[in-house]
């Protein structure tokens, strides 16, 4: 901060003018400076990738792609983590974990008081592509290693950056370590309200806690509730409607309310030689492919359908090779979606999301109106693999206005994570505690209406 004010003081300075007007430019610059990043209308996450080279960024339980990183303290728990780099050369990636607190920044504590071994690591699995006609280099590691364990509960950062530099950042990745000392008994109800009975979905849960002082929960205890594994919509500070000793109960009648949504839209990459559904057409060349979709449309008229999705996730996996992690290959890929009546949409911007763009809201994943198609249109670089997507409308006006042109329906298959986290009087970090999972379906139908 204080070099942003030399600068604007050494721009300030030569201006021969009154201290009035002075002081006036000196605050337009300041003001400027502060405005400029809020055009990114996600707030920076804390999954996100620094270095443009970096593609295709998994984190997950071991063999689990569409899990969230899980490691139970103290346990044999393994984590795949894997990343390509564009740039096929071999470089020097490290690793290494910072303790954050419910809200997801970092502890005021050293490394050595939350990770026993050392704390950083060096990548050294790696492999340089084959098969496919885009280079990378591929690497992965399977965490915890031996040699760098966390012993507390909580929430991690995984940071990975260059030749053992902090600096030098490349991208990080949320870790959750348990410490299971609540259980969870939760179930999915309609709401009560007319307006959101057959649009929502409400959770209801019980947290029974065991093996911590809890001589105030109520303060003590928060509750986070992820929707399909999404931090971009999660609900938390949520107080319990009744306190009884060490059990919370979780039911108030306005709280814990989700949009049900509709199942994914899906793309079926795992081969570029064979089109699936929703591929158009094709180009290729020794060096790159480009994938054209078939125009989407609003789908919140159309009826619902059940049908398996991956709940807005994707998988990487290929046909036609043994390992897809470095002989996948990748594309651009350009998705298009109808407009109404082949006008744009005047109030609002059209957004791309999923896990393939990390939920995020910016210039890469806005969509552009084309007047001579009548279509939204934007593309991005995906590797082989089975994707879901949906696509989300912002008002212009009031950028906290959002909504998925999908409709809302209560049958809808969602998968949802409840986070229970403890801090004592004296602790210096948040505990996770209990982390309980449940779904909106049990039956699991091939079709419904």
């Amino acid at each position: 901060m204080l070099s942003l004010y030399s600068f604007i003081w050494q721009h300030t300075k030569p201006l021969k003018c009154s201290c009035r007007y002075l002081t006036s430019h000196f605050l337009s610059l300041l003001i400027l400076f502060f405005i400029v990043p809020a055009n990114n209308l996600s707030a920076q996450s804390p999954d996100r990738i620094v270095k443009s080279n970096i593609q295709s960024v998994r984190f997950h339980m071991y063999g689990d792609q569409q899990s969230l990183p899980v490691y139970n303290l103290n346990s044999g728990d393994q984590l795949e983590l894997h990343f390509d780099d564009m740039d096929a050369n071999t470089k020097s990636y490290y690793y290494g974990f910072v303790l954050c607190d419910y809200n997801w920044q970092p502890v005021n504590m050293s490394a050595f008081d939350y990770i026993k071994g050392f704390t950083q690591n060096r990548i050294s699995n790696y492999r340089y592509s084959s098969l496919a006609f885009t280079k990378y280099t591929h690497y992965q590691a399977i965490l915890p290693e031996r040699n760098s364990v966390p012993t507390k509960s909580g929430n991690y950062l995984l940071k990975v950056f260059l030749d053992g530099d902090t600096a030098k950042l490349a991208f990080t990745r949320r870790l959750l370590v348990l410490d299971q000392k609540a259980s969870i008994a939760a179930k999915i109800i309609q709401p009560f309200s007319v307006q959101q009975f057959r649009t929502h979905q409400k959770i209801q849960f019980n947290v029974s806690l065991s093996g911590i002082n809890s001589f105030s929960a109520a303060q003590q205890v928060k509750v986070v509730i992820l929707q399909n594994n999404r931090w971009d919509n999660a609900v938390k500070d949520i107080a319990p409607t009744f306190v009884r000793g060490n059990n919370l109960e979780y039911s108030a009648e306005n709280n814990l309310l989700f949009p049900g949504g509709k199942e994914w839209r899906w793309l079926d990459l795992r081969s570029f030689r064979l089109f699936s559904d929703r591929v158009d057409s094709g180009y290729y060349d020794k060096t790159h492919a480009d994938l054209f979709l078939k125009p989407d449309i609003d789908r919140s008229a159309v009826k619902y359908v059940y049908f398996t999705d991956l709940n807005g996730m994707y998988s990487v996996e290929t046909y036609e090779s043994i390992n897809p992690y470095w002989q996948g290959d990748y594309a651009h890929v350009h998705f298009n979606l109808k407009g109404p009546g082949g006008l744009p949409y005047p109030t609002k911007d059209i957004y791309l999301a999923g896990q393939l763009t990390n939920y995020e809201l910016n210039d890469k994943t806005k969509m552009n109106f084309n007047p001579t198609t009548g279509n939204y249109e934007v593309s991005t670089f995906l590797k082989q693999g089975y994707y879901n997507y949906t696509y989300i409308a912002v008002d212009k006006k009031n950028l906290s206005i959002k909504a998925e042109l999908e409709g809302d329906y209560w049958e809808t298959e969602n998968n949802y994570s409840i986070l229970i986290y403890y801090k004592g009087f004296t602790d210096r970090s948040d505990q996770l505690i209990g982390v309980g999972k449940i779904n909106s379906r049990v039956d699991r139908p091939g079709l419904s209406f």
